[in-house]
């Protein structure tokens, strides 16, 4: 590796999100309509048509996306019936960009809410079955104070947990 070249590129960090969808292109225009993504790139596959890889920019990340391939592994949450995986979107107004996914057609998971851990937050699913929490970060909380606010609101939850907060 020549010492001009960055081992990490710019617009990428230590971790990255590569998403597996049908449609790539299809996706990178939802994408846009739904959380302001630029397209940086797309290679088309040997066809023509389908996506090998492309590259979009949301806020200051790159998202990598690709058209699945079962044949080498790539299944998208639609073909696995879902997915273990969430990306957490910070956004300046969580309830501005909430509704604008909203109406780009993501479905609510979880409305809203002043959440426990200082974010206003709430959680979508995107058309391809990729889960977004977004949230604006209101509040620095204390461990201590985190620790009771969480008690407090998983027990009103009757125990139920999911941990995506950051």
């Amino acid at each position: 590796m020549s010492a001009a070249v960055k081992a990490i590129p710019d617009g990428f960090h230590s971790v990255n999100v590569y998403l597996i969808v049908p449609n790539a292109v299809e996706a990178l225009e939802f994408y846009g309509r739904a959380f302001g993504a630029e397209q940086v790139s797309r290679m088309a596959g040997p066809d023509g048509v389908s996506t090998m890889h492309a590259e979009m920019r949301i806020g200051d990340t790159n998202v990598m996306l690709s058209d699945e391939n079962p044949a080498l592994g790539c299944k998208s949450p639609a073909t696995l019936g879902g997915s273990p995986v969430s990306m957490y979107l910070y956004v300046q107004d969580a309830d501005e960009a909430f509704q604008r996914a909203v109406d780009a057609g993501c479905q609510v998971k979880q409305p809203l809410m002043d959440a426990f851990w200082g974010d206003r937050y709430g959680n979508v699913t995107d058309p391809y079955g990729h889960s977004w929490g977004i949230g604006t970060h209101k509040e620095d909380v204390s461990p201590e104070e985190l620790n009771r606010r969480a008690k407090e609101y998983f027990a009103s939850m009757g125990g139920a947990a999911c941990a995506e907060s950051p």
